[in-house]
């Protein structure tokens, strides 16, 4: 007996409608036709069987503050970094549990089942750190959540912050963050991206930096980040995310660096709904919308995937953790509008990102694990233009989400989506 079949399944770059099988968590076969029973069954009627979503870049301890202490009213990113440094010391155990747990649900329903978030590790109660690698095991049976140590106030700014990155990583935090950027001088930058570097490689962890995001051309920590992720042989192993220094540079010196990410296999994350909101703020015009070079970094075969970064925190006021809502911007502002580049754009959001994080069974090949979202579309592309509705989210064969289907393309454009989940035990 199987635990579940997915029949008619239309799979990204299949040419036909396949069944799926799965058993003990795992996609066990896939074919024209599968005979057999299974606990559950779904017909998916030729709508997008696709694997789950992937939000590689996300702050979680900030999430859902909007509004505290106040509005971020210049909507710039040092205003941001402002308002959540007031912020971050009044808040109890209690209200980051809360606020990551609510996110974690929006996540499920939207078929995000893996997400790498940011910690801030500046207080010196490590509060956030505690509490998020207890949430990480709470929703463990619904996603997978990746910490990143990040030194929000800057390696050198902040005293105590390399005490307090080690010792975030000591508690069993992911990965290496930091935001070279953000540090009194580009030297400084450049040493923090080198000695955060060599302590990921000590420990064998991954890194992911926030880098150069900035409207600033001479911004270009990824230059230092690409060639010590080459001298310490982390090839695959680092992310620079945000990079939107990028879209302000000279083509000649952005070409060089591009040549240099795809050696040091730099994976590159962009975050199309904030830093369109949060560049270029002090352009008249014509004005910079900041995001970097995604179409370009594609064209060179550079592992680039999208984030969603915040959602009602002190830095952006919007959001629901849709990531298909930020494929639909990145490829408004990217101008990735061709079929080959709009296919990719959903790449960007799935298998870019789940390359990134390193995540293990990822996909829809068998043997991968029965993780899935079943779409009311067509395909990747129709998928995007609709932000189509979430049908069932999968978890190692399990419905762990259902959302019902709308009647018509017009509905599906308008719909207020009413979200049921299976499972009530998620915290």
């Amino acid at each position: 007996m199987l635990d579940l079949i997915i029949r008619n399944a239309s799979i990204p770059d299949e040419p036909a409608l396949l069944d799926i099988a799965c058993r003990e968590g795992r996609i066990v076969e896939r074919a024209a036709h599968i005979d057999g029973q299974a606990e559950t069954e779904i017909d998916a009627k030729g709508y997008l069987v696709s694997p789950p979503f992937v939000d590689s870049h996300f702050h979680m301890d900030s999430t859902l503050t909007y509004g505290r202490p106040r509005v971020n009213e210049s909507g710039t990113l040092l205003e941001g970094i402002r308002l959540w440094g007031e912020l971050k010391s009044t808040l109890s155990s209690d209200d980051f549990e809360q606020r990551a747990l609510m996110l974690c649900r929006w996540a499920v329903a939207k078929g995000n089942l893996a997400i790498r978030s940011h910690v801030d590790i500046s207080d010196p109660s490590l509060t956030a750190a505690h509490v998020l690698l207890s949430v990480k095991e709470k929703v463990k049976p619904w996603l997978d959540l990746q910490l990143v140590a990040f030194p929000q106030d800057g390696l050198y700014r902040h005293p105590d912050a390399q005490k307090q990155l080690e010792q975030s990583l000591d508690l069993g935090i992911d990965v290496v963050g930091g935001i070279p950027h953000f540090e009194r001088s580009y030297e400084e930058g450049r040493q923090s991206v080198e000695a955060l570097c060599r302590i990921a490689a000590d420990r064998g962890l991954m890194v992911d930096m926030h880098c150069d995001e900035t409207d600033d051309p001479s911004s270009r920590h990824i230059e230092t980040l690409a060639s010590t992720s080459i001298q310490l042989g982390m090839h695959g192993r680092v992310s620079g995310s945000h990079l939107t220094s990028m879209h302000s540079m000279d083509d000649y010196f952005a070409d060089k660096l591009l040549g240099l990410m795809h050696e040091a296999q730099i994976n590159a994350i962009a975050c199309p709904l904030i830093n369109i909101t949060l560049q270029g703020r002090k352009d008249t015009y014509p004005k910079r919308r900041g995001m970097t070079r995604v179409k370009e970094m594609v064209d060179k075969g550079i592992n680039c995937s999208f984030g969603h970064d915040c959602v009602m925190d002190p830095w952006y006021a919007a959001g629901s953790h849709d990531m298909l809502e930020v494929a639909h911007m990145g490829l408004h502002v990217a101008q990735m509008t061709g079929t080959a580049q709009a296919r990719s754009v959903y790449d960007a959001i799935t298998v870019n990102p789940a390359r990134a994080l390193n995540l293990v069974n990822y996909g829809l090949s068998v043997g991968c694990n029965a993780d899935m979202v079943i779409l009311q579309a067509a395909g990747p592309i129709e998928a995007i233009r609709l932000r189509a509705t979430r049908l069932f989210v999968i978890r190692r064969g399990k419905i762990i989400s259902k959302t019902p289907a709308v009647k018509s393309e017009v509905e599906m454009l308008g719909a207020t989506q009413q979200i049921t989940f299976a499972q009530t035990e998620i915290p």
